[in-house]
Formats: structure tokens, C-alpha cells, sequence
């Protein structure tokens, strides 16, 4: 008997209404594909400006930093909170800057659970930048359940879902020792994880994060590993450093890889799980300013490596940055996209730098989208250094930051704020891009920061547009031999670390913060706006022509919408979630946040409702803050 047109129609339409009440954020990046994107469009530019704050909450970690400034432990206090929150089934879970995980109800705020991981309790400040997490990965299987979470005390935690209660047929008691099985002894001090892990094809994938600030050439490597979900067993391993007869092992001359550590991925992961593969964005060597201690191109170091999911061999990589001496770490997870240009349809993935250039591959084969061209850049002055004669330049897109000192990039808003700009600059090395460091000191623009930073880019499958959030800020990298037990590191950062720009204003020319769209489809760029007003009073104050927004502030990622971009930043003293129109780069509204926002920003769907949480603060006030309609 068939079924009538009627009851057909009532079905799909119940269906539909059921995929509609609720859409989740199940990964970091939204999906494993880092896009940040959802296609939700009940917050719409004729309505978002009537976004109310739905729920808040205030973390965990609140009372404990209350506690240990009132005892003695008045140093164990958070920066910034970063974490960003997913959202899986009606239920929203969040690490804590402290290394707490949290269960809340996605529609209400009410917690649910906490488990706190004592990650905080570690002896000393944990590495680079202090109490910090970024998130947590889901897993299920059948029945089974759980929130994977790795610490910056380097564990790696499995915890059930429902109870908020550590698995206890995951490694001992729920969590496994990081700084095992890495080849080396690894002193926790200098070696743990801030990123959330990154699950797929029924693997748990950690990375690492590794002192920045070195002690000796001698360091953890950065290896990438990955784990059985069930029993917390390692499946495989990815040397980051090739070891004796592994593919690139020859880039690392003199046998440094045999003491050369770092080399890590520290960012966010990402993967094709239809295709099993996982992308890896891989930092700088020891150290990051000298490598007269590992001369060679020193793969896999500052280079996107692609590996099969199942059991971590190399199907392709590309190196960024050859022998790396300006800490242009991938900053960000690579991007899959699929595209179209000149009519041919390309899986492709898309990585951004700290230098200011995006790389867009075939995710499958690692054959370059447009042509990337190695160049000549200038050589190194300081003894025992030999820098690569040669740096890849991608061809298209252009990049989205100026690169370098030069007229181009210099402020000149008036004659006498110019001449002061070239004085400060005459004390230094300076040039173009890739300008290495020097015993004078050299300047470097873009800095360490980027460009580019951690929070990434977002992508809409639907246009090809792909908005990077970047921010211009210079550095200055001046070397000196190593004293007090690091001599044999050769040459460290020290001495000048900055130029200072004319009256009080940069250096270079505005915007010092920006929204760049790149259509990738074509490689070339859609539109940029300065992000945020930054020093713009500053400036008209001094008697100079108003420039508009010049773009300034501390910011976080972005999210996409099938309406809208929207993305969080401290501009002066306002806290603000900003939401974009994604054709154009106009700011559609201004949202004002209790408090200054890290965390990247994240969507999701629940009872027919949709939502936006971010957290923000830090220190002794850290919360997460949801946004919907009334």
C-alpha cells in the first residue's frame, strides 16, 4: 500500500522542523574543517541588533582565583579566557582556564557538571602563556560517550559525558602521561597542551605546546600523536623532526635532529574525515631567532604536513618558512575548503601565516592552487648562521598584511611624523619581508603576532569567500651570545625588542588590525576594513585629518553565519561583538560585552532558537556570555 502525498508532505516537513529546533557545534572550528561556519539565519542583519543576552555564566575557576589571592598562592591567576565552547545534543562543554571541564545546559546556562583536572595545582607557572586552554574534543561510539581534554600539565584526560567522570579503562584512572613515549625525558615544566584535541576516524590527535624561551638547544620535541579512544593506547606517532632514515631527516645537518626540539604544533588541528586525512601546522625549531645550531631547511618545521588518519604517514607537506628564524610558526588551523577556478572543482585546504600569506593546496595531493615561487631574500650577518638563500612566495592571493619596512609601509600621515618614523628606524636592520635577525638588530614586520594569529580564519561554502582576521605589528630582534648556562645555543633573542613610532603613534601605516575577504575561488582579495576604530581620536587629536577607523585592539575569531560574520574585539575601552554584513565589511551592529573578549566566538541551534557564547575576561572574572533574540 503506498503512502499518501499528504502524510509524505507531513512527514518532511516534521522532519525538517526537527533538523531545524536544533543544530550543534560539535569541534573547535564548528565542524573538523576548521570553516567556523553555520548556516543558520534566524539572527538576521534586520534583527540581530535586538540580541539579548540569553544566559551567562561565571566560571568555576572564579572562586579559586578569589582563593589564592587572599592566600599564598597569589600567582596562580589566569590571563585571558580563551576556551571556546561546543555544543553537542542540548549540551554545551567548555575547558576552563585552570583545566576544569564543564557540562551546561546549551538553552539555559544551568551547569550541569564540573570536573576539574588539578592541571592548576602544577608546581609553577605552565609554559609560554600560563593558565590556558582552548577547548575540548567530543567521541562517541554506540553507547559510549566522552569528552577528550588535554592539559597543560601534558595529560591527556578521557571523561564521560553524562557523569563528568574520568573513564576508567582510558589509560590509568582516566588519563595518560604525555611526556611518555616521546623518545626523550621531558620535563613538564617546559612541555604541555593548550589546544583542544583533534578526533577523527576514531583517533584522538594531541599536540603540543613547547617553552618558547628555551633553556639549551636540548628540548621536547613536538612530535604529534595519536591515541586509541577506548583504551588511551598510542596508535601512532609523527615525528615532526625526521629521525635516522625517515623522509627529511637530511634537512637537519650535523646531526642536530638528534638534540633539536620544539618543532611543535601548538595551534589547532584539522581534517578531511571523509578523505582521512589530518592537517598539521608545525612551528619553529630551537630557537626560534638562531639556527647556527641546526643549519638545513629543517623539516618539518614551519610546514603544513598532511597524514593519514589511520596511521600517521606523511602523504605530503609544504614548508612555509626554510631553516625558520623569525618564529613565523603556523599560527592557525588550515582551512578545507572546496572550490572552483576556471571552472575545475578542487578539494582543497587553505593555511594562513603570520607573514600575511594564505596558502591554498589540492588537500589531496599537495599541489599548489596558484603557483608559489621561492625568491631571493637577504642573508644572515650573524656568525655561524646560514640562513636559506630562497623563501616560497605564494603568487595569489595577494597577501592580506603589508610585509616589511619600506615606503610602502611606513607611517606618513604628515612630512615631520615621517622623518621622526626614518630616524627611530636608522638604529636598526630593516628591509623587506624575511629580513633576518642581527646582532644590531633587525626589524621584522609582520612580528611574532602575525598577520595571522591562532583564532584563524572562517570560510562560507557557499560564496568561497574566506575572512581572515589579521593585526600589523612590528618587532625588533636583536641577538647576543648566550651567558648563564646557554652558550651553547650560540646566539639568543635579547636586547632591543621594539622601535618605537613617532608622538606616540606605530610605526607603519594603518590599519593596524583588519578584515580581509578572499575570494578562492579566484585567489584575489574581496574587500578589507581596519577592525575596530583603534587610535583614530589619537590621531585626530594631534591635528591631522581624520583617517577613519584605523583598526586597533586585542581580538578574537571569527563565526560565520548564513547571514552575517560576526566577530569580538577590545577596541579602546569598549568590549564589543561586532556583526558584519559578508558581502561588503560593514558593520551592521555593535554589541557591548561585560568584559573584553578572547575566546572565538561560536553558534549553534537549540529548541528553535539559535545562539552565540563566547567567553570573556579573564583573571578574576571569567565567564561565558550567550546571546539570542528576546
Amino acid at each position: 500500500m503506498g503512502i499518501s502525498k499528504r502524510l509524505l508532505l507531513s512527514i518532511t516537513l516534521a522532519f525538517t522542523a526537527t533538523l531545524a529546533s536544533a543544530q550543534d557545534w560539535p569541534s573547535y572550528g564548528g565542524d573538523n574543517g576548521s570553516g567556523k561556519y553555520l548556516p543558520l539565519d534566524q539572527i538576521t542583519a534586520q534583527n540581530v541588533d535586538d540580541l539579548v543576552v540569553a544566559w551567562s555564566w561565571d566560571s568555576v575557576d572564579n572562586e579559586t582565583v578569589a582563593a589564592n589571592l587572599a592566600g599564598d598562592n597569589n600567582t596562580a591567576v589566569p590571563s585571558s579566557y580563551k576556551a571556546t565552547p561546543i555544543v553537542v545534543e542540548g549540551v554545551m562543554y567548555v575547558s576552563t582556564s585552570f583545566g576544569r571541564i564543564v557540562a551546561l545546559d546549551a538553552a539555559s546556562g544551568d551547569q550541569r557538571w564540573s570536573f576539574d583536572t588539578r592541571a592548576w595545582e602544577m608546581t609553577g607557572r605552565p609554559v609560554n602563556l600560563g593558565y590556558n586552554t582552548r577547548g575540548v574534543a567530543y567521541w562517541e561510539q554506540g553507547d559510549k560517550k566522552r569528552l577528550f581534554f588535554a592539559t597543560y600539565d601534558a595529560f591527556l584526560w578521557s571523561v564521560d559525558t553524562e557523569t563528568g567522570i574520568p573513564d576508567s579503562d582510558f589509560g590509568q584512572e582516566g588519563k595518560i602521561d604525555l611526556t611518555l613515549g616521546l623518545g626523550r625525558e621531558v620535563d613538564r615544566r617546559v612541555y604541555g597542551v593548550i589546544s583542544p584535541p583533534l578526533v577523527t576516524n576514531n583517533k584522538v590527535i594531541v599536540n603540543s605546546v613547547v617553552s618558547d624561551v628555551p633553556p639549551s638547544i636540548e628540548m621536547p620535541p613536538g612530535d604529534v600523536r595519536a591515541f586509541n579512544p577506548d583504551t588511551g593506547a598510542m596508535e601512532w606517532i609523527f615525528h615532526t623532526i625526521p629521525q635516522a632514515g625517515e623522509f627529511g631527516n637530511d634537512s637537519w645537518e650535523d646531526g642536530s635532529w638528534e638534540y633539536t626540539g620544539n618543532t611543535n604544533s601548538w595551534t589547532i588541528m584539522s581534517a578531511d574525515d571523509e578523505l582521512g586525512i589530518v592537517y598539521i601546522p608545525i612551528g619553529t625549531p630551537t630557537n626560534d631567532w638562531y639556527g647556527g645550531k641546526r643549519t638545513g631547511d629543517n623539516l618539518f618545521a614551519e610546514s603544513l604536513v598532511a597524514v593519514r588518519a589511520d596511521n600517521g604517514e606523511r602523504i605530503w607537506h609544504f614548508q612555509m618558512v626554510h631553516h625558520g628564524l623569525w618564529d613565523y610558526d603556523l599560527p592557525a588551523a588550515a582551512t578545507v575548503v572546496d572550490i572552483n577556478v576556471d571552472g575545475r572543482p578542487i578539494k582543497a585546504v587553505a593555511q594562513i601565516s603570520k607573514q600575511g600569506f594564505t596558502y591554498v593546496f589540492d588537500r589531496v595531493t599537495g599541489e599548489p592552487v596558484w603557483p608559489i615561487e621561492e625568491r631571493a631574500v637577504p642573508p644572515s650577518s650573524v656568525p655561524g648562521e646560514v640562513a636559506s638563500l630562497t623563501q616560497p612566495f605564494p603568487t595569489k592571493p595577494a597577501p592580506f598584511e603589508p610585509q616589511g619596512i619600506s615606503d610602502e609601509t611606513l607611517i606618513d600621515f604628515t612630512p615631520e611624523l615621517r622623518r621622526e618614523a626614518l630616524q627611530n628606524i636608522e638604529q636598526f636592520d630593516y628591509g623587506p619581508l624575511f629580513t633576518p635577525p642581527s646582532t644590531r638588530g633587525a626589524i621584522q614586520f609582520p612580528g611574532w603576532f602575525g598577520g595571522a594569529e591562532w583564532h584563524g580564519a572562517a570560510f562560507d561554502p557557499d560564496t568561497g569567500l574566506y575572512y581572515i582576521p589579521s593585526s600589523s605589528s612590528p618587532i625588533v630582534v636583536q641577538l647576543g651570545e648566550g651567558t648563564r648556562g646557554r652558550e651553547e645555543m650560540g646566539y639568543v633573542r635579547g636586547g632591543a625588542r621594539s622601535v618605537a613610532g613617532p608622538q606616540g603613534l606605530p610605526l607603519t601605516k594603518p590599519p593596524y588590525s583588519r578584515i580581509t575577504a578572499i575570494n578562492l575561488n579566484t585567489g584575489e582579495h574581496e574587500w578589507m576594513v581596519p577592525h575596530g576604530e583603534g587610535r583614530r581620536q589619537q590621531i585626530i587629536d594631534m591635528g591631522i585629518l581624520d583617517p577613519g577607523p584605523v583598526g586597533g585592539g586585542s581580538g578574537a575569531g571569527p563565526v560565520l553565519t548564513k547571514t552575517l560574520l560576526f566577530l569580538a574585539q577590545r577596541d579602546g575601552d569598549r568590549n564589543l561583538l561586532r556583526a558584519f554584513d559578508k558581502a561588503r565589511g560593514d558593520i551592521v551592529v555593535e554589541i557591548e560585552l561585560p568584559l573584553p573578549p578572547q575566546g572565538t566566538p561560536m553558534t549553534y541551534m537549540q529548541n528553535g532558537k539559535q545562539y552565540i557564547s563566547i567567553a570573556v575576561g579573564g583573571g578574576r572574572d571569567s565567564r561565558l556570555v550567550t546571546l539570542a533574540l528576546p
